[in-house]
C-alpha cells in the first residue's frame, strides 16, 4: 500500500505542478530534492512571485524510523517504527479576489519490533480560503467535493465537510480559517471498509483538486482590485499563519518528527499584516466574509 500511494502521489504532484504553471503563465516551481538524517526525504517544489501565484508549494515526503516520544504520547503506544508519506500544498494568489487554497492527502503506517504493520491509515482533505467571499466558487468548490465523495458513499460529503469546518477552527479567534472543504483522518479499515477502499476514495479526492480550485483562479484572477483590498487580503493571512502555527497536526507533527524547516513552513505567505483591534467597515465586503467565518454554513 505504501508503494501505491507513493507513486500516486509522485504522479499527482506533477500534474498539479504542471497545470498551476500553465495558469500563472510565467512563474515556474523550482524543486529542491531532501533527505531526513533519520531516514526517508521527499521532494519540495515552491512557486514565487508569478503573474497570478505570490507563492505556492506542492510538497511530498516519504519518512520513516523510530516513532519520536511525543509522537508515542499522542497515539499512546510504545516505542515503534513508523512511515508516513504525503502531498501537501498551499497555493497563495496574489490577487486578494483569488482564494487561497490548501490540500493534503497522506498515508501513515506504524511496526512491532518484527516489522508486521500493527497500524495504518489514509487522511486528508482540501479546503478554500477566500479574502472577499464569492458565493458562487464557494458552491463550485463544495460541489466538486461533493460529486467526488458521493461515488463513494453518501454520508462521506456531510461527515468530513463537518470535520472540515471543526478542524480549521481558530479557536483563539472563534472564526474558520476559510470556508472550509473536505477534512478526513484514521480512515481504517473495518468489516465494510478495506483499506483499498480507502486507498480509491483518497485518490478520488485528490484528483477532483484541480477541478475545484483551477476554474475559481480563472474567474477572478483579472478582476480589478485596490490597495484597501490587498491590505485585508494581508490581515486575513495573518490568520491563516497563526492557524498553522498554533493549530495544525501537520505542521506539530513535522516538527516534532525533525521534518525539513523549510518545507513545514512553506505554507506560510510572503506578506502579511497584524493590525492592532481591526474590524471591518459594517456593511462591507470584508465584514460579509466576517459574518460566514463566525457561523460556518451549508453551502449545498
Amino acid at each position: 500500500m505504501k508503494d501505491k500511494f507513493l507513486k500516486y502521489i509522485q504522479t499527482l504532484q506533477n500534474q498539479i505542478t504542471s497545470k498551476l504553471e500553465a495558469v500563472d503563465g510565467f512563474a515556474k516551481f523550482r524543486e529542491d530534492v531532501w533527505e531526513r538524517a533519520e531516514g526517508g526525504g521527499g521532494q519540495t517544489r515552491v512557486i514565487e512571485n508569478g503573474q497570478v501565484f505570490e507563492k505556492g508549494g506542492v510538497n511530498i515526503s516519504a519518512v520513516h524510523g523510530k516513532l519520536p516520544d511525543s509522537m508515542q504520547k499522542l497515539f499512546n503506544v510504545g516505542e515503534a517504527d513508523f512511515f508516513a508519506c504525503g502531498l501537501s500544498l498551499v497555493i497563495h494568489p496574489k490577487s486578494p479576489m483569488v482564494p487561497t487554497v490548501h490540500a493534503n492527502w497522506r498515508y501513515f503506517e506504524m511496526y512491532d519490533e518484527n516489522g508486521a504493520i500493527i497500524n495504518q491509515w489514509f487522511g486528508g482533505g482540501q479546503d478554500l480560503t477566500p479574502h472577499y467571499l464569492f458565493e458562487e466558487d464557494a458552491i463550485h468548490f463544495h460541489q466538486t467535493c461533493k460529486a467526488a465523495c458521493d461515488k463513494h458513499n453518501l454520508e462521506y460529503y456531510p461527515k468530513y465537510k463537518r470535520q472540515c469546518d471543526n478542524y480549521f477552527w481558530n479557536a483563539h479567534r472563534n472564526e474558520a480559517r476559510g470556508i472550509g472543504g473536505l477534512f478526513f483522518d484514521y480512515c481504517k479499515a473495518t468489516e465494510t471498509v478495506s483499506m483499498d477502499d480507502w486507498f480509491n476514495f483518497v485518490t478520488e479526492i485528490g484528483n477532483s483538486f484541480l477541478e475545484a480550485y483551477v476554474p475559481i483562479v480563472e474567474k477572478r484572477v483579472h478582476l480589478p482590485y485596490t490597495q484597501q483590498h490587498r491590505t485585508w487580503q494581508e490581515i486575513r493571512r495573518g490568520r491563516y499563519v497563526e492557524f498553522n502555527l498554533v493549530h495544525d497536526k501537520g505542521t506539530l507533527f513535522g516538527l516534532k518528527t525533525n521534518g525539513r524547516i523549510e518545507s513545514i513552513l512553506m505554507s506560510l505567505p510572503p506578506h502579511v499584516q497584524w493590525v492592532y483591534d481591526h474590524h471591518p467597515e459594517n456593511g462591507s465586503e470584508e465584514e460579509k466574509l466576517i459574518a460566514v467565518l463566525e457561523n460556518p454554513k451549508e453551502w449545498l
